[in-house]
């Protein structure tokens, strides 16, 4: 499984990027690695560069240089992003690494000595500073006019919005805080502002990410309310778009997020990563050990918002995991009964605290219980969609291709990680980003057909 979705390279998935640069611009390219947080990470850095006078490419192609945002939380991660910084400095020759494994720069540059320069996670100066050094910018200010939204590289009928850095959690197996740091929550207005300001100029789908998003504002030491997130939710959702959260922790503050989905505010959607379901399981891993209560706060959601959708991940083989913690695992799946999930076989990561655990799990005896635990995943999947099928929903267009088939998303899905629902007929008239009605007829393990409702 790559680590690294290659539909969030902006190389790989036709990014969206300003008009070709004018005669003697100077023009930079980028590599975005990881997840959606790290593609932010990469709009800003584009965006300031844009506003700086650099022309941008979202690859190789052309460029005076390349940064290579870089995905550092798996070995494999890491190797993927090796690999990557290697590829631009074959196609290209002039590279910035930046992002998560620039914490570790002497890991890059050993591998990869010709680099101009190497800078961590959110350090945007730095990485401003190294491409004024590789490649010096040359604005035109009566040329080079700022899109509203910035450098975006998604479509432009979503866009994600990240309102925190850092986690204050000390999970054993995640190295994120030594990277990224403790919580730090941006301010409600700023985050709002940028909301306002993506709304106004055509996003129909605002994705809100951190690291934890639940709890977001509680690093404020004069703050009004114990559970910012809950303000900030009531504001998104007088926006009138959809608001997908993801990252949300189950505190018990969350409860208070669901009237706001039941009254059709924000999405009826939490990503939560509940990681595994054993109360021992949890301990090693220095997360909170409650999985009987979760259940509990599951129901009570679904009983306040019916239509909700819960999306997690999980991790198998993690050290000591026995049959019976895993099957636990199994049953807690069964009962909970989760939308869309996503599973991680466990590996270490240098600097990780659960490296030095006992009792490592055999590599196939990981691989059998991801394969049981997909299997059961699937079956529930597979099951929850063919329930749908005869119901009418609202869906958006993210792209027609060229034989006029639409792919689309429900509001129960996210793009990149969830499901699609796919229109093969009357698609003439739809562009990316149009909310359409669709009456469901045929489903499979994860993805629906329809019909537009006339």
């Amino acid at each position: 499984m790559t680590q690294n979705p290659p539909n969030l390279r902006p190389d790989l998935a036709r990014a969206r990027v300003p008009d070709a640069a004018r005669p003697g611009q100077p023009t930079i390219g980028m590599v975005s690695l990881g997840c959606p947080k790290a593609l932010v990470d990469s709009e800003r850095i584009l965006t300031r560069l844009r506003a700086e006078g650099y022309a941008i490419s979202p690859d190789y192609s052309g460029a005076d240089a390349v940064i290579v945002n870089t995905c550092g939380f798996l070995d494999s991660a890491k190797a993927e992003s090796l690999d990557a910084i290697g590829e631009a400095l074959t196609e290209n020759g002039r590279v910035i690494v930046t992002g998560c494994l620039g914490a570790e720069p002497d890991y890059i540059t050993g591998a990869h000595p010709k680099v101009l320069a190497v800078t961590g996670p959110h350090q945007y100066e730095h990485v401003l500073d190294a491409v004024h050094n590789a490649v010096p910018p040359s604005p035109d200010p009566f040329i080079d006019l700022m899109p509203a939204t910035g450098i975006k590289l998604t479509p432009r009928h979503y866009s994600y919005l990240k309102i925190s850095e850092g986690c204050n959690h000390k999970c054993k197996f995640c190295i994120i805080p030594d990277m990224r740091g403790r919580l730090s929550s941006r301010p409600l207005k700023a985050v709002m502002r940028e909301a306002e300001k993506l709304v106004e100029n055509g996003v129909k789908e605002l994705l809100v990410i951190s690291q934890d998003t639940s709890a977001y504002g509680t690093d404020w030491k004069d703050r009004d309310t114990k559970a910012p997130i809950l303000d900030l939710a009531r504001d998104l959702g007088t926006l009138g778009v959809w608001t997908r959260f993801h990252y949300v922790y189950p505190y018990p503050h969350v409860r208070e997020m669901i009237p706001l989905m039941a009254e059709q505010k924000i999405l009826p959607y939490l990503d939560i990563p509940f990681q595994h379901a054993h109360p021992d399981v949890l301990k090693r891993m220095a997360r909170p050990a409650a999985s009987a209560r979760t259940l509990d706060e599951i129901q009570a959601w679904r009983a306040d918002c019916p239509d909700i959708t819960l999306r997690s991940t999980f991790i198998v083989g993690y050290p000591g995991e026995t049959e019976a913690e895993f099957q636990t695992l199994l049953d807690w799946l069964d009962e909970a009964k989760l939308d869309r999930v996503g599973c991680f076989k466990y590996e270490n990561v240098d600097g990780a605290r659960s490296n030095a655990l006992p009792d490592h799990v055999a590599d196939d005896i990981k691989q059998d219980r991801w394969n049981r635990f997909m299997e059961k995943a699937q079956s529930i999947s597979a099951a929850k969609l063919a329930a749908k099928v005869g119901t009418t929903l609202q869906v958006i267009v993210d792209d027609i291709d060229e034989d006029g088939i639409a792919t689309c998303r429900t509001m129960a899905d996210a793009p990149e990680i969830d499901g699609n629902l796919f229109i093969d007929e009357s698609t003439n008239d739809l562009a990316p980003g149009d909310l359409v009605t669709v009456e469901i007829d045929e489903a499979s393990e994860y993805d629906l057909w329809g019909q537009r409702n006339s």
